[in-house]
């Protein structure tokens, strides 16, 4: 749907407008250039003269869809225009059956640890999009089957958690100097007693009114690793954890400095908290497939680009982190928004 403003500007354009509006567009996210009238001319399904042409482009310019840059006798979409040729005239591709398979095989083979499935899903994007892939990974908040504490080392300690979904993540914990195995495996089955078919987020209030009252048998040393664990996983330093891959890709069309600029200034915002939590906002209330073209979203004001991310969810449909790319403000908006769709669905379904 277009954004409320929009739709006036829509009816005001006639079926020949629309043509040449959509050619422009085209011709621009293919190859980034002004699009002359005789260029038109000869794209354009229909028999119409350059002049004919020419003033249909000089009602789109005056309409704030269209400009010319410097002396240059063609014309490119503005970020309004590309924003309403998005929202109102685009008619979306569909993905290729081997496409589909692609995404598919490679993401389940991927391993069942979650950031591993991420990783690749953002790296299979980022190639088939020719952008740059991001991925929100959301803290983990599935009910445990089990946990385990594995000895890494004087006064460390690798905690395994799997998941009722299979998916299995690792961190590391540091235990008390000298702790024993039996510590540990007093621990693992103290925690998973707890645990069981539970969140970290539901067990984490009970265990440790457990441990300060003093109503476990647990060995001190196995409390102190049980204590280690929890401050570990209160932590939140998995909330909101951006992975992006492809950055490479972004520069792949910078030929001006100034351009090359933006597209730094692109990469520090990503590397900012602030910013990566911002990028959740934009979906956790959203349904589908978002689109932010250029300063639409203060994170791009300077960086001429876009991003089209979509959220997914777990087996609750609860929203717990968002995927999408960034390319240019001419993106292939008709392929990628299809891909991005497909690609958080399959996610969805693999995080359960």
């Amino acid at each position: 749907m277009a954004p409320t403003g929009q739709e006036p500007v829509l009816k005001e354009l006639d079926e020949r407008s629309r043509q040449i509006f959509g050619q422009i567009v085209d011709t621009y996210v293919e190859t980034g250039e002004p699009v002359g009238s005789r260029t038109l001319s000869r794209r354009l399904a229909v028999s119409l003269s350059p002049a004919t042409i020419r003033n249909v482009m000089a009602d789109l310019e005056d309409l704030g869809l269209l400009y010319s840059p410097h002396t240059s006798a063609g014309r490119l979409p503005t970020e309004a225009g590309l924003r309403l040729f998005v929202s109102g005239l685009l008619e979306l591709g569909g993905l290729a059956s081997d496409e589909c398979e692609q995404i598919e095989t490679q993401v389940r083979a991927s391993g069942r640890s979650l950031d591993m499935l991420l990783g690749e899903a953002t790296t299979l994007l980022s190639g088939l999009s020719r952008c740059a892939g991001l991925v929100l990974a959301p803290k983990v908040e599935a009910s445990l089957k089990h946990i385990e504490f594995v000895p890494l080392g004087p006064g460390r300690a690798l905690v395994v958690m799997v998941t009722e979904n299979g998916l299995v993540e690792n961190r590391i914990v540091e235990v008390p100097q000298g702790v024993p195995p039996s510590a540990l495996a007093e621990a693992t089955n103290y925690l998973n007693a707890r645990l069981a078919g539970r969140t970290l987020d539901e067990a984490r209030s009970g265990i440790q009114e457990e441990l300060e009252q003093h109503r476990t048998r647990l060995d001190e040393l196995a409390a102190r690793v049980v204590e280690a664990g929890l401050a570990t996983w209160s932590g939140g330093e998995r909330h909101g954890e951006l992975i992006v891959r492809g950055q490479s890709h972004l520069l792949a069309d910078v030929t001006a400095l100034d351009d090359l600029e933006r597209i730094r200034g692109l990469f520090e915002a990503l590397e900012t908290r602030e910013q990566v939590l911002r990028i959740l906002d934009l979906v956790n209330n959203a349904e589908g497939v978002q689109i932010f073209i250029g300063a639409e979203n203060a994170l791009f004001s300077v960086s001429g680009c876009s991003m089209i991310v979509a959220p997914y969810q777990n087996s609750r449909d609860e929203i717990v982190g968002a995927i999408g790319v960034i390319g240019p403000t001419r993106i292939n908006y008709r392929r990628i928004i299809p891909l991005v769709d497909y690609t958080s669905k399959v996610i969805s379904r693999l995080v359960g």
